[in-house]
């Protein structure tokens, strides 16, 4: 279709991109597209006239009607230019005003009916206005030219010198690079004085977002330089002191260089380098240099964000608690779930466990696991004897020697951020006039605080969050009420004969035929002579000294074998005593026949169960009580406790009623230089007692436990375990225990069940009813 002339309302029309065409307006644009290509191309062939008008968006590569704004401009096209890659340059001339009515798509070029409209409105405006309006774009536009220094002095003189509103708007128009939407919207208006209040609303516009703009680039550029001024003056000083050999400086560079990129907080980072500024203005041999450098190595020798990567097996950790640790069911399947948690939330927050229990035990050798079975670095902190808050939260570096406290040093020692830390006999801390550091160790120890502890010598805080934290202590009552508030206690009984066998066949006896260089066909200890070696040269909670005994055996082996004596050495029950000497205790007292006035009663020491024969004697006398055998107040008051109902109860059993006025009473416990208390020997006074005053006999292969009340009723005992283990050892066949002692059992070795028959007892009745023949 070939296009009509100028008069024609024809024209092919071309989609503009982010650009306005006015009339009068000379302007040249890029055209790239086939259809704009075409447009441009015909229209020359033609009269050279094409109707320009500007997209809604830019984005659109192929608009419609409904993508293009209705008001446009009928254009001349004064000359057009090829450029490589299929680009047209076109110079056009803006002629009128036009109104789209329909736009047709030919395939490959727009056709636009137009109808042509008047560029301004023939109405008449307010003089005084117009020239306020005038001033205030002439204005506007000063401050615009501004900042932009290759605009022609001659336009802004121009412009400046311009009274006329129409010929004003058109020179500041053209010359502005305003958005393509306000300039849209003043070509669609066409009363001058609203063309002026627009314009000069947009211009204004513009004008801030310059100032806001050209701002943010001088601040930009002034750090920039800052930056590279004083990067380059720091390379000319180090380039300076390489040459004149000083290394001193090229240190302080180094030190910066590493601070930088330290994953510190921006404050701390800061401080940090302060200090490195102060120290490159120090003389190398000042004694302040040289607290400040050893200060800065302190702190980089730390782990600042640094954590190890390994994901917790729950299957491996089992494995290794079990091959590293016999027995200790329950302590076994709390720190499973300790770590079962730790799997599933690895950023869980105050868990913190305090391991209690008797000395030798494994207390340390199950937190070492632990830290195994979760993957984590292991650092022991001792705390045995520390005095000083300074060792747990460190000295001010001014001091002379000044350090790190230990928490400090033992992160230094892991390397990395959340190791696992063992607090080792948290205890044993002391507090004198230094200060107390079981209060220093609230901050280490609470989960809210520790993400920002502040070591005096670092100064600076770091994140303890991350890190695991396990205590130790063998009584849990000589730490102060706040510290022991943040720890979950877990304590670890005492060993039973049992356990003792199983760790010194499993794992004591390897170790320490490893450790003297033997092989296990080298010398072989019989399982009867292990228990005599437990039974008569070793009374303890734990295994250390059954350890030794074990080590003794394995270097007399290794001397006799090392002289040629023998090749091979076996040791049983009946050798031991030619080996380790004469036996340093004997087994448990206890009654072997039923006699009148003895009773089997258990007991619970730190060394296990017990099993202790109580006597009571009844003389003609004047009813004097006597008690030996180191009893404790609590046992005097039940022994007062067992008079008193076997004074209620003496018509039953046959007991004369004035028994308490006519007879001397003297109750003892044997061992008397081994102090004694506890309110569980109750049942076992009562026994006697009522045995001793009715004549009648005890069974011997029975032994008991509980604490009485006045009206015959028998309370709860604890260390139950222990205590029927005692008695398994010893051969009783019948165990009275308290009837709320009856969910305990599950605690029992499988072994002492099996071989033991426990009576459940309610009220002292129950007790009798079973002990007296």
């Amino acid at each position: 279709m070939e296009q009509n002339n100028k008069k024609s309302n024809t024209f092919y029309a071309v989609a503009l991109k982010g650009m306005v065409a006015y009339p009068k307006m000379v302007m040249h644009f890029d055209a790239a597209r086939e259809k704009t290509i075409n447009a441009v191309e015909r229209a020359v062939k033609g009269d050279g006239y094409v109707f320009l008008v500007a997209q809604e968006e830019i984005e659109v590569e192929k608009p419609t009607e409904k993508d293009l704004f209705k008001v446009g401009v009928v254009a001349e096209i004064k000359q057009i230019l090829k450029l490589p890659d299929n680009v047209v340059k076109v110079l056009v001339e803006g002629m009128y005003r036009a109104e789209m009515t329909s736009l047709t798509d030919e395939g490959d070029v727009l056709l636009a009916q137009v109808k042509r409209v008047p560029t301004y409105s023939r109405s008449k405006y307010n003089e005084l206005e117009a020239e306020a309006l005038v001033r205030t774009v002439k204005d506007i536009f000063e401050r615009y030219t501004s900042f932009f220094p290759k605009i022609p002095r001659e336009l802004l003189s121009a412009v400046m010198a311009q009274s006329n509103p129409v010929k004003l708007f058109e020179a500041v128009c053209f010359n502005s690079n305003i958005n393509y939407r306000d300039k849209q919207t003043l070509l669609e208006e066409t009363n001058i004085i609203r063309k002026l209040t627009l314009l000069a609303t947009f211009l204004a516009a513009e004008v801030e977002i310059l100032e806001l703009e050209n701002e943010i680039n001088e601040q930009t550029r002034m750090s920039i330089d800052k930056g590279q001024r004083e990067f380059y003056l720091r390379e000319q000083m180090r380039i300076i002191q390489e040459q004149l050999g000083d290394d001193e400086v090229d240190e302080v560079y180094e030190l910066r260089e590493k601070i930088i990129k330290l994953k510190i907080d921006e404050k701390s980072r800061d401080k940090l380098i302060r200090e490195t500024d102060r120290l490159a203005k120090l003389p190398s041999a000042s004694q302040e240099a040289f607290v400040i450098k050893n200060y800065l190595d302190t702190v980089l020798s730390l782990p600042w964000g640094k954590y190890t990567k390994t994901k917790i097996s729950m299957d491996k950790a089992e494995t290794i608690l079990d091959d590293e640790h016999y027995g200790l069911k329950k302590v076994k399947e709390r720190i499973l779930e300790f770590l079962a948690v730790h799997t599933l939330n690895p950023d869980i927050k105050g868990q913190i466990i305090c391991l209690a229990g008797p000395p030798g035990i494994g207390k340390t050798s199950i937190a070492r696991s632990i830290a195994k079975a979760m993957g984590r670095k292991y650092v022991r902190v001792s705390l045995g004897g520390v005095r000083d808050e300074a060792d747990i939260r460190g000295h001010r570096k001014t001091y002379v020697g000044a350090m790190p406290g230990r928490i400090m040093a033992a992160m230094e020692q892991a390397g990395t951020a959340d190791p696992m830390i063992l607090l080792d006999e948290i205890d044993k801390l002391c507090s004198d006039i230094k200060g107390d550091p079981s209060s220093a160790m609230l901050e280490v120890l609470d989960s809210e605080q520790n993400c920002a502890f502040r070591d005096h010598f670092i100064e600076v805080p770091f994140d303890l969050s991350k890190a695991v934290f396990i205590t130790t202590a063998n009584d849990v009552g000589n730490i102060p009420s706040p510290l022991l508030d943040r720890m979950e206690l877990i304590e670890l009984p005492s060993y039973t004969a049992e356990e003792k066998f199983h760790i010194a066949k499993d794992h004591l006896i390897p170790k320490q035929l490893g450790e003297h260089g033997l092989k296990g066909t080298q010398l072989k200890i019989a399982d009867d002579a292990i228990d005599d070696i437990i039974a008569y040269y070793t009374r303890e909670a734990g295994v250390r000294n059954l350890e030794r005994r074990i080590a003794s055996l394995c270097r007399k082996a290794a001397k006799k074998i090392a002289d040629g004596d023998a090749k091979r050495i076996s040791i049983k029950a009946k050798d031991v005593e030619k080996w380790l000497g004469v036996h340093k205790y004997t087994r448990d007292l206890s009654s072997d026949k039923d006699q009148v006035g003895v009773v089997n009663g258990l007991a619970w020491t730190a060394v296990g169960g017990t099993v202790m024969p109580l006597e009571v004697l009844a003389l003609e006398g004047t009813g004097k009580i006597e008690i030996t055998g180191s009893l404790g107040d609590v046992m005097k008051e039940s022994a007062k406790i067992a008079v008193t109902y076997v004074r209620s109860i003496a018509d039953k059993y046959g007991i004369d009623k004035e028994f308490f006025t006519k007879k001397d009473i003297h109750i003892h416990a044997p061992e008397g230089a081994v102090p004694k208390d506890g309110p569980s020997a109750g049942v076992t006074m009562t026994t006697a007692l009522v045995s001793a005053l009715s004549d009648r006999k005890v069974r011997s292969d029975v032994a008991m436990t509980g604490e009485i009340t006045l009206h015959g009723k028998v309370l709860p005992i604890g260390g139950l375990r222990e205590k029927t283990m005692a008695a398994y050892k010893l051969g009783i066949k019948k165990v009275i225990i308290p009837i709320d002692n009856k969910p305990d059992l599950e605690e029992v070795d499988d072994a002492v069940k099996n071989n033991l028959e426990f009576v459940f007892a309610e009220t002292l009745t129950n007790v009798l009813e079973n002990a007296i023949i």
